[in-house]
């Protein structure tokens, strides 16, 4: 019954009253990217949601848009600004993501949306990932988030799913609540201490 309704109608009154209560820090750094990145404070892309329906995940955009002389981006390093660095710390930059939930896309707690470009690289069982609503946060960030290993990664994913309930998402939520708190775990340029998934996996 959880899985089934009750999941669903507490993602969307947690996210609906969760803009609410974050409306003024919401506008607060919309305004300061938005001078930061020449008017654009959003990053919109496509990620594969449940079902690998495509849908278009939104963040607050950390990083410029700025390219090198044969007009390729520069790494990530060299376009992160000084407020997209702190908005990344501070775990800021997720919360767009409600709007996501609003619509049915996500739900507060579930396996990250990760790059369409992955999904070519999943084994079967990593695939179970993708019968449930990709969430904000899940298993695999409160066990490490982005210095976990890709292998240990997915496979938090899979135990998600396969031990999917009220209890487990509560527990996942208050950790999350607590990391983000203390900052620990959050890495500023995830590409400097790990690979990509389709880089590592393939042949």
């Amino acid at each position: 019954m959880y899985r089934l309704f009750f999941k669903r109608l507490m993602d969307f009154l947690v996210a609906f009253f969760g803009l609410l209560v974050l409306s003024p820090i919401f506008i607060f750094v919309m305004i300061g990217l938005f001078f930061a990145n020449n008017g654009k404070p959003f990053f919109f892309q496509l990620r594969p949601g449940k079902e690998e329906r495509n849908f278009k995940i939104i963040k607050f955009k950390t990083m410029n848009d700025k390219k090198d002389e044969n007009g390729n981006l520069l790494p990530d390093s060299k376009r992160l600004t000084k407020i997209g660095g702190f908005v990344r710390k501070t775990s800021l930059d997720e919360i767009p993501q409600l709007l996501n939930v609003l619509k049915g896309d996500m739900s507060l707690i579930g396996p990250r949306p990760l790059l369409l470009k992955y999904l070519p690289f999943y084994s079967d069982k990593e695939r179970l990932r993708h019968t449930v609503r990709p969430g904000i946060t899940g298993l695999a960030q409160v066990n490490g988030r982005n210095t976990v290993k890709w292998d240990e990664r997915l496979a938090f994913d899979v135990k998600y799913v396969e031990n999917l309930s009220f209890k487990q998402d509560l527990m996942i939520l208050y950790q999350t609540v607590l990391k983000v708190i203390v900052s620990e775990n959050i890495v500023i340029d995830p590409e400097s201490i790990m690979q990509n998934l389709d880089d590592e996996r393939k042949i």
